[in-house]
This record gives C-alpha cells, sequence and structure tokens, in this order.
C-alpha cells in the first residue's frame, strides 16, 4: 500500500509548513501530490524544488485544458523539471478570462506517452459524476491512453469503495479521503461534486477518522492506495488518530 499526500500551493509559506507535516509522519507517506489551482499564482511545477525526490515521490497535477499539443510548452515543462510523475486531469471551467486549449485528458496522455514512454502518468476518476460503467470505460480509455495510474475523487462510502476496487483490480488506483468536518462543506460536496453520502454520515473529525481508519486496512487487505486529501482541517487531530503503519 503507498500513501501520497496533497499539498495545495496557497502561499509558499503554507506549502513549506504542510510539507514539513508530511516529512512528520515518516515513511508511511510516499508520494506528494500538487494539484494546479488556477486562483493561486504557484503553478503545480514550481513546487518541484521544495519536494526532497529522495523521499517523496512528486507528482504535479497539470490541466488538459491549460495546453495546446502543438506548443510543446507541457513537454518543456516535464524537461525542465525533470519530471518522472504526472497527474494529468481535464480541469475545472475556466475562472474569469483565462486563455484555454481544445485539448481532451486523453490526447494530452497520449502525447506524453509518446514523447515520455518512462513518466509515469497518473490520471483520475470520479465516482460521484455518473455511473459506475461510464466512469470504469473512462478509466480504461486513460488506460489505452498510456495513463497506469489512476487517483480518485474522495469516497465516503466502504460499499462504493469496495464496488470500484473489484472493477479496477490490477489497476494501480489511489483511493481519495478527504474530511469534512462542517455542514457547509457538505452541502458544497452534494451540490457541486454530486456526492451522495451514507446515511451515517457525521461532519466531525471523530467519523471521518473511523472511516478514514477503516479505508486504510481495506487497502491494506483488497491491494489498493490511499490518497490523502485534507483540504483545511486540523493536521494534527486528524492524521495523529490514523493507523498509517
Amino acid at each position: 500500500m503507498k500513501i501520497s499526500f496533497e499539498i495545495v500551493p496557497r502561499t509558499p509559506q503554507a506549502f513549506d509548513d504542510q510539507y514539513r507535516f508530511a516529512l512528520s509522519l515518516g515513511e508511511s507517506i510516499s508520494m506528494i501530490n500538487v494539484p494546479d489551482i488556477q486562483r493561486f499564482d504557484i503553478r503545480s511545477w514550481d513546487t518541484a524544488k521544495k519536494i526532497n525526490r529522495n523521499v517523496h515521490q512528486f507528482v504535479p497535477h497539470f490541466r488538459a485544458t491549460d495546453f495546446s499539443l502543438e506548443s510543446g510548452k507541457l513537454f518543456e515543462i516535464i524537461e525542465e523539471n525533470e519530471l518522472d510523475h504526472v497527474l494529468l486531469v481535464s480541469g475545472d471551467p475556466p475562472e474569469g478570462m483565462r486563455k484555454v486549449h481544445n485539448t481532451s485528458v486523453l490526447d494530452l496522455i497520449s502525447a506524453v506517452h509518446k514523447r515520455f514512454p518512462k513518466i509515469t502518468i497518473h490520471a483520475g476518476f470520479d465516482p460521484h459524476r455518473s455511473g459506475l460503467q461510464d466512469e470504469c470505460d473512462y478509466v480504461f480509455r486513460k488506460v489505452d491512453a498510456g495513463a497506469s495510474s489512476f487517483f480518485s475523487q474522495p469516497f465516503y462510502d466502504t460499499r462504493l469503495i469496495e464496488i470500484y476496487a473489484e472493477h479496477l483490480q490490477g489497476i494501480d488506483t489511489f483511493i481519495g479521503l478527504s474530511p469534512i468536518t462542517t455542514t457547509a462543506s457538505k452541502n458544497y460536496w452534494e451540490v457541486k461534486n454530486k456526492v451522495k453520502f451514507p446515511n451515517a454520515f457525521k461532519a466531525e473529525y471523530d467519523w471521518n477518522i473511523n472511516f478514514s481508519n477503516q479505508v486504510i486496512a481495506m487497502a491494506r487487505d483488497m491491494d489498493f492506495n490511499i490518497y490523502f486529501m485534507p483540504i483545511r482541517i486540523d493536521l494534527e487531530s486528524f492524521f495523529g488518530k490514523l493507523n498509517l503503519r
């Protein structure tokens, strides 16, 4: 079982603080994921030099709509930062007047795979946006394009995890965990991300800690990986009670 820890690059100081915390968790954390958020000035790949790659695999995210295949800009970024892992996603609709390109994530995966066949290409999947069959079909299309590993949007139901783990058996899969500790956050995930929470769900630390420990135990038994997206929580209060080892 591998565990990846996501750090959102809000500010240089905030990034450094969260990376120090990830380091404090020791060998249980093997990967650092860095999303690329439109409203922040720091791009995911700008954090490359902040990560000790002797300790952690560095996985910056790239949005397909930010790159023209003809420009070769993404290839330059990969070469300049000596990247050996990338996570390629479609990307959310643009904010403001940001320029976008009509590049599909499938085409981007294929282009990067052809140019850099030794790079590990990660992709995403979302268990909430469509039906199981459609989402699994999309995963397999990404595999055909050149992706070999997948990071999910967060789960909140072990029954749904079991179903996806069964259908994606043999594919390197990271199950997303993102604690929700306020009613406002729960409402956000329901409306924007179409999450259907189980009846037993509670927006509190104890529920999220117990659920996360259940999923970690499942990952060891069922041979999948864990992807922590802590967002805005008290890291000590949450991770201090997890069975990471």
